[in-house]
Protein backbone atom coordinates (compact mmCIF):
# COMPACT_ATOMS: atom_id res chain seq x y z
CA UNK A 1 0.00 0.00 0.00
CA UNK A 2 1.22 3.37 -0.86
CA UNK A 3 1.32 5.71 1.88
CA UNK A 4 -0.56 9.33 1.39
CA UNK A 5 3.04 11.22 0.35
CA UNK A 6 3.58 8.61 -2.26
CA UNK A 7 -0.16 8.64 -3.44
CA UNK A 8 0.22 13.08 -3.77
CA UNK A 9 3.33 12.62 -5.64
CA UNK A 10 2.24 9.70 -8.06
CA UNK A 11 -1.49 11.89 -8.44
CA UNK A 12 0.88 14.91 -9.21
CA UNK A 13 3.36 13.12 -11.43
CA UNK A 14 0.35 11.91 -13.58
CA UNK A 15 -1.91 14.76 -14.08
CA UNK A 16 1.93 17.00 -14.74
CA UNK A 17 2.32 14.25 -17.82
CA UNK A 18 -1.00 13.75 -19.32
CA UNK A 19 -0.78 18.46 -19.53
CA UNK A 20 2.93 18.19 -20.70
CA UNK A 21 3.55 14.90 -21.84
CA UNK A 22 7.20 15.35 -20.72
CA UNK A 23 8.58 13.04 -18.41
CA UNK A 24 8.35 14.55 -14.58
CA UNK A 25 11.52 15.35 -13.31
CA UNK A 26 11.44 15.75 -9.33
CA UNK A 27 12.75 19.38 -9.37
CA UNK A 28 9.36 19.45 -11.45
CA UNK A 29 7.21 16.86 -9.26
CA UNK A 30 8.33 19.68 -6.23
CA UNK A 31 6.15 21.94 -7.53
CA UNK A 32 3.23 20.86 -9.00
CA UNK A 33 2.98 18.54 -5.62
CA UNK A 34 2.87 21.45 -3.22
CA UNK A 35 4.60 18.90 -1.01
CA UNK A 36 8.15 20.65 0.55
CA UNK A 37 10.27 17.74 0.29
CA UNK A 38 14.09 17.74 -0.58
CA UNK A 39 14.90 16.78 -4.42
CA UNK A 40 16.50 13.61 -2.08
CA UNK A 41 13.31 12.39 -0.92
CA UNK A 42 11.33 12.97 -3.70
CA UNK A 43 13.64 10.71 -5.86
CA UNK A 44 14.08 8.07 -3.25
CA UNK A 45 9.64 8.37 -3.33
CA UNK A 46 10.16 8.05 -6.93
CA UNK A 47 12.50 5.33 -6.66
CA UNK A 48 9.70 3.33 -4.97
CA UNK A 49 7.17 3.93 -7.48
CA UNK A 50 8.94 2.86 -9.80
CA UNK A 51 10.11 -0.71 -8.52
CA UNK A 52 6.50 -0.77 -8.00
CA UNK A 53 5.82 -0.66 -11.63
CA UNK A 54 3.36 2.38 -11.04
CA UNK A 55 5.92 4.68 -13.07
CA UNK A 56 9.05 4.28 -15.57
CA UNK A 57 11.80 5.75 -17.16
CA UNK A 58 12.31 6.31 -20.46
CA UNK A 59 15.60 5.94 -22.38
CA UNK A 60 18.01 8.08 -20.52
CA UNK A 61 15.59 10.83 -19.49
CA UNK A 62 16.22 12.09 -15.70
CA UNK A 63 12.55 12.29 -15.29
CA UNK A 64 9.42 9.65 -14.93
CA UNK A 65 6.00 8.73 -16.95
CA UNK A 66 3.00 6.55 -15.61
CA UNK A 67 2.82 2.80 -16.31
CA UNK A 68 -0.68 1.45 -17.20
CA UNK A 69 -0.45 0.35 -13.86
CA UNK A 70 0.22 3.63 -12.84
CA UNK A 71 -2.72 5.15 -14.95
CA UNK A 72 -4.64 2.15 -13.10
CA UNK A 73 -4.16 3.35 -9.57
CA UNK A 74 -4.55 6.74 -10.60
CA UNK A 75 -8.18 6.31 -12.14
CA UNK A 76 -9.09 4.55 -9.50
CA UNK A 77 -8.23 6.23 -6.65
CA UNK A 78 -6.86 9.34 -7.33
CA UNK A 79 -9.16 10.98 -10.34
CA UNK A 80 -11.71 13.33 -9.70
CA UNK A 81 -14.22 14.71 -12.31
CA UNK A 82 -14.82 18.32 -12.53
CA UNK A 83 -17.91 19.62 -13.25
CA UNK A 84 -17.87 21.37 -17.18
CA UNK A 85 -20.39 22.94 -19.09
CA UNK A 86 -20.87 20.00 -21.65
CA UNK A 87 -25.02 19.89 -21.22
CA UNK A 88 -25.32 23.13 -23.64
CA UNK A 89 -25.16 19.76 -26.71
CA UNK A 90 -27.49 18.42 -27.63
CA UNK A 91 -28.88 15.40 -30.08
CA UNK A 92 -32.26 15.66 -31.57
CA UNK A 93 -34.71 13.11 -31.85
CA UNK A 94 -34.14 11.57 -35.83
CA UNK A 95 -33.75 8.18 -36.85
CA UNK A 96 -31.48 6.28 -35.31
CA UNK A 97 -28.40 5.92 -37.68
CA UNK A 98 -28.44 9.72 -37.88
CA UNK A 99 -28.28 9.73 -33.70
CA UNK A 100 -26.06 7.24 -34.02
CA UNK A 101 -23.72 9.54 -36.58
CA UNK A 102 -23.94 12.52 -34.95
CA UNK A 103 -23.18 11.17 -31.46
CA UNK A 104 -19.70 9.81 -33.00
CA UNK A 105 -19.22 13.31 -34.41
CA UNK A 106 -19.51 14.37 -31.43
CA UNK A 107 -17.61 12.42 -28.99
CA UNK A 108 -14.50 13.17 -31.65
CA UNK A 109 -15.08 16.98 -32.11
CA UNK A 110 -15.35 17.26 -27.84
CA UNK A 111 -12.41 14.63 -27.00
CA UNK A 112 -10.27 15.71 -30.19
CA UNK A 113 -9.96 12.16 -30.49
CA UNK A 114 -11.52 9.15 -32.12
CA UNK A 115 -15.26 8.79 -31.05
CA UNK A 116 -16.95 5.04 -31.51
CA UNK A 117 -20.31 4.32 -31.55
CA UNK A 118 -22.06 0.64 -32.07
CA UNK A 119 -25.44 1.06 -33.32
CA UNK A 120 -28.25 -0.17 -31.42
CA UNK A 121 -28.44 -4.11 -31.78
CA UNK A 122 -31.52 -5.66 -33.71
CA UNK A 123 -33.43 -8.02 -32.82
CA UNK A 124 -33.01 -11.61 -34.47
CA UNK A 125 -37.31 -11.91 -34.30
CA UNK A 126 -39.06 -11.55 -37.43
CA UNK A 127 -42.17 -10.06 -37.31
CA UNK A 128 -43.23 -11.51 -41.05
CA UNK A 129 -41.94 -13.98 -43.53
CA UNK A 130 -42.59 -14.37 -47.31
CA UNK A 131 -41.42 -17.11 -50.05
CA UNK A 132 -41.68 -16.25 -53.95
CA UNK A 133 -41.01 -18.85 -56.22
CA UNK A 134 -38.49 -17.27 -58.99
CA UNK A 135 -37.95 -20.27 -61.26
CA UNK A 136 -37.50 -24.02 -61.00
CA UNK A 137 -35.84 -24.58 -57.29
CA UNK A 138 -35.12 -20.79 -56.93
CA UNK A 139 -36.92 -18.94 -53.67
CA UNK A 140 -36.84 -15.88 -52.78
CA UNK A 141 -37.09 -15.28 -48.86
CA UNK A 142 -38.18 -11.93 -47.90
CA UNK A 143 -37.72 -11.46 -43.97
CA UNK A 144 -39.19 -8.38 -42.37
CA UNK A 145 -37.52 -7.60 -38.79
CA UNK A 146 -40.23 -5.61 -35.49
CA UNK A 147 -38.06 -2.55 -36.76
CA UNK A 148 -39.26 -2.57 -40.57
CA UNK A 149 -35.61 -3.81 -42.18
CA UNK A 150 -36.25 -5.92 -44.73
CA UNK A 151 -33.66 -8.88 -46.20
CA UNK A 152 -34.30 -10.36 -49.18
CA UNK A 153 -31.96 -13.79 -49.79
CA UNK A 154 -32.87 -16.10 -52.69
CA UNK A 155 -32.25 -20.48 -51.84
CA UNK A 156 -31.59 -22.90 -53.99
CA UNK A 157 -34.22 -25.99 -52.95
CA UNK A 158 -33.66 -29.99 -53.67
CA UNK A 159 -37.63 -29.59 -54.47
CA UNK A 160 -39.61 -27.58 -56.70
CA UNK A 161 -41.95 -25.61 -54.95
CA UNK A 162 -45.19 -24.37 -56.17
CA UNK A 163 -46.28 -20.96 -55.49
CA UNK A 164 -49.50 -22.63 -53.23
CA UNK A 165 -46.96 -24.93 -51.08
CA UNK A 166 -44.79 -21.78 -50.80
CA UNK A 167 -47.61 -19.40 -49.10
CA UNK A 168 -48.64 -22.35 -47.20
CA UNK A 169 -44.98 -22.76 -45.66
CA UNK A 170 -45.14 -18.71 -44.94
CA UNK A 171 -48.37 -18.81 -43.58
CA UNK A 172 -47.38 -21.41 -41.00
CA UNK A 173 -44.37 -19.70 -39.81
CA UNK A 174 -46.12 -16.30 -39.49
CA UNK A 175 -49.47 -17.42 -37.74
CA UNK A 176 -46.78 -19.98 -35.43
CA UNK A 177 -43.58 -18.54 -34.62
CA UNK A 178 -43.57 -14.79 -34.95
CA UNK A 179 -42.35 -12.62 -32.54
CA UNK A 180 -39.85 -15.52 -31.53
CA UNK A 181 -35.92 -15.33 -31.25
CA UNK A 182 -34.84 -17.32 -34.82
CA UNK A 183 -32.88 -19.82 -33.16
CA UNK A 184 -36.02 -21.05 -31.02
CA UNK A 185 -38.01 -21.22 -33.70
CA UNK A 186 -35.12 -23.09 -35.67
CA UNK A 187 -35.52 -25.92 -32.51
CA UNK A 188 -38.95 -25.57 -32.65
CA UNK A 189 -39.12 -26.54 -36.43
CA UNK A 190 -36.78 -29.44 -35.51
CA UNK A 191 -38.74 -30.99 -33.19
CA UNK A 192 -41.98 -30.50 -35.20
CA UNK A 193 -40.71 -32.01 -38.40
CA UNK A 194 -42.49 -35.07 -38.18
CA UNK A 195 -45.86 -33.04 -37.67
CA UNK A 196 -45.17 -31.17 -40.94
CA UNK A 197 -44.56 -32.44 -44.48
CA UNK A 198 -41.41 -32.94 -45.13
CA UNK A 199 -40.93 -31.36 -48.23
CA UNK A 200 -42.44 -28.07 -46.49
CA UNK A 201 -40.83 -28.38 -43.11
CA UNK A 202 -37.62 -28.41 -45.09
CA UNK A 203 -38.29 -25.67 -46.84
CA UNK A 204 -38.90 -23.49 -43.53
CA UNK A 205 -35.76 -24.88 -42.13
CA UNK A 206 -33.78 -23.09 -45.18
CA UNK A 207 -35.51 -20.07 -44.57
CA UNK A 208 -34.89 -20.07 -41.09
CA UNK A 209 -31.20 -20.54 -41.52
CA UNK A 210 -30.78 -17.73 -44.17
CA UNK A 211 -33.10 -15.47 -41.98
CA UNK A 212 -30.79 -16.08 -38.91
CA UNK A 213 -27.73 -14.90 -41.47
CA UNK A 214 -29.70 -11.77 -42.89
CA UNK A 215 -30.32 -10.91 -39.35
CA UNK A 216 -26.86 -11.09 -37.78
CA UNK A 217 -25.10 -9.81 -40.99
CA UNK A 218 -26.71 -6.03 -40.13
CA UNK A 219 -27.01 -7.15 -36.30
CA UNK A 220 -24.20 -4.58 -34.92
CA UNK A 221 -22.44 -1.66 -37.11
CA UNK A 222 -19.58 0.55 -35.68
CA UNK A 223 -19.62 4.58 -36.34
CA UNK A 224 -16.39 5.30 -36.01
CA UNK A 225 -15.56 9.23 -36.42
CA UNK A 226 -11.98 11.73 -36.13
CA UNK A 227 -9.49 9.01 -36.83
CA UNK A 228 -7.45 11.47 -38.13
CA UNK A 229 -7.12 13.31 -34.74
CA UNK A 230 -4.67 10.74 -33.85
CA UNK A 231 -2.01 12.82 -36.76
CA UNK A 232 -2.22 15.76 -34.37
CA UNK A 233 -1.07 13.72 -31.21
CA UNK A 234 2.21 13.26 -30.71
CA UNK A 235 2.43 9.98 -28.39
CA UNK A 236 1.33 8.61 -32.35
CA UNK A 237 2.92 11.22 -34.48
CA UNK A 238 5.89 10.54 -33.17
CA UNK A 239 5.81 6.88 -33.51
CA UNK A 240 4.45 5.37 -36.75
CA UNK A 241 4.61 2.00 -35.78
CA UNK A 242 2.25 2.98 -32.89
CA UNK A 243 -0.07 5.00 -36.20
CA UNK A 244 -0.50 1.91 -37.76
CA UNK A 245 -1.69 -0.43 -35.12
CA UNK A 246 -4.46 2.40 -34.05
CA UNK A 247 -5.41 2.85 -37.54
CA UNK A 248 -5.29 -0.91 -38.13
CA UNK A 249 -7.78 -1.30 -35.34
CA UNK A 250 -10.02 0.73 -36.56
CA UNK A 251 -10.44 -0.97 -39.87
CA UNK A 252 -10.79 -4.34 -38.12
CA UNK A 253 -14.38 -3.65 -37.24
CA UNK A 254 -15.02 -6.91 -35.72
CA UNK A 255 -12.16 -6.81 -33.31
CA UNK A 256 -13.44 -3.05 -32.12
CA UNK A 257 -16.79 -4.53 -32.44
CA UNK A 258 -15.66 -7.08 -29.77
CA UNK A 259 -13.75 -4.73 -27.48
CA UNK A 260 -16.19 -2.21 -27.46
CA UNK A 261 -18.94 -5.14 -26.61
CA UNK A 262 -16.42 -6.45 -23.66
CA UNK A 263 -16.13 -2.35 -23.04
CA UNK A 264 -20.24 -2.11 -22.14
CA UNK A 265 -20.76 -5.27 -20.30
CA UNK A 266 -20.98 -2.47 -17.11
CA UNK A 267 -23.03 -0.04 -15.70
CA UNK A 268 -21.66 3.53 -16.12
CA UNK A 269 -18.67 4.93 -17.72
CA UNK A 270 -15.13 2.57 -17.68
CA UNK A 271 -12.01 3.16 -18.43
CA UNK A 272 -10.00 0.64 -19.98
CA UNK A 273 -6.10 1.03 -20.17
CA UNK A 274 -3.57 -0.28 -22.73
CA UNK A 275 -1.31 -2.97 -22.10
CA UNK A 276 -2.89 -3.74 -18.57
CA UNK A 277 -4.92 -6.86 -20.34
CA UNK A 278 -6.59 -8.57 -22.91
CA UNK A 279 -9.05 -5.88 -23.55
CA UNK A 280 -7.47 -3.42 -24.83
CA UNK A 281 -4.95 -4.89 -27.35
CA UNK A 282 -2.18 -1.84 -27.62
CA UNK A 283 -0.31 -0.49 -24.68
CA UNK A 284 -0.48 2.88 -26.33
CA UNK A 285 -4.41 3.08 -26.32
CA UNK A 286 -6.98 3.64 -23.61
CA UNK A 287 -10.72 3.68 -23.82
CA UNK A 288 -13.31 5.36 -21.97
CA UNK A 289 -17.04 3.55 -22.73
CA UNK A 290 -20.61 3.51 -21.64
CA UNK A 291 -23.39 1.74 -22.62
CA UNK A 292 -26.59 3.48 -23.93
CA UNK A 293 -30.22 2.70 -23.66
CA UNK A 294 -33.41 3.37 -25.09
CA UNK A 295 -36.74 3.25 -23.22
CA UNK A 296 -34.59 1.78 -20.18
CA UNK A 297 -33.01 -0.95 -22.02
CA UNK A 298 -29.03 -1.00 -22.75
CA UNK A 299 -28.53 -1.53 -26.66
CA UNK A 300 -25.96 -0.44 -27.41
CA UNK A 301 -22.04 0.91 -26.63
CA UNK A 302 -20.45 4.17 -27.56
CA UNK A 303 -16.75 6.06 -26.51
CA UNK A 304 -13.78 7.82 -27.03
CA UNK A 305 -10.40 5.91 -28.16
CA UNK A 306 -7.14 7.55 -27.35
CA UNK A 307 -3.63 7.70 -25.77
CA UNK A 308 -2.83 6.72 -22.64
CA UNK A 309 -2.25 9.98 -21.95
CA UNK A 310 -5.83 11.67 -21.67
CA UNK A 311 -7.86 13.74 -19.73
CA UNK A 312 -9.85 11.17 -17.69
CA UNK A 313 -11.66 13.28 -16.05
CA UNK A 314 -12.73 15.34 -18.88
CA UNK A 315 -13.31 11.83 -21.37
CA UNK A 316 -15.63 10.77 -18.29
CA UNK A 317 -17.60 13.68 -19.00
CA UNK A 318 -17.69 13.88 -22.25
CA UNK A 319 -18.67 10.09 -22.78
CA UNK A 320 -21.24 10.16 -20.17
CA UNK A 321 -23.24 13.47 -21.42
CA UNK A 322 -22.77 11.66 -24.94
CA UNK A 323 -24.39 8.46 -23.47
CA UNK A 324 -27.52 10.16 -21.84
CA UNK A 325 -28.07 12.51 -25.26
CA UNK A 326 -28.23 9.28 -27.08
CA UNK A 327 -30.34 7.61 -24.72
CA UNK A 328 -32.65 10.74 -24.84
CA UNK A 329 -32.63 11.11 -28.58
CA UNK A 330 -33.46 7.61 -29.57
CA UNK A 331 -36.14 6.65 -26.50
CA UNK A 332 -37.78 10.08 -27.61
CA UNK A 333 -37.58 10.00 -31.46
CA UNK A 334 -41.24 8.65 -33.08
Amino acid sequence: MLDDRSKLLLKALVERYIADGQPVGSRTLSKASGLELSPATIRNVMSDLEDLGLIVSPHTSAGRIPTARGYRLFVDTMLTVRSEQLAAHSLAPDQPQKVISNAANLLSSLSQFVGVVIAPRRTSVFHHIEFLRLSERRVLVIIVSPEGDVQNRVIFTELDYSQAQLVEAANFLNSHYVGMDIEMVRQRLQGEMDSLRSEIGTLMQAAVTVSSDAISETRDEVIISGERNLLSVSDFSSDMGHLRRAFELFEQKAQLMRLMDITGQAEGVRIFIGGESQVVPFEDLSIVSSPYEVDGKVVGTLGVIGPTRMAYDRMIQIVDITSKLVSNALSHHK
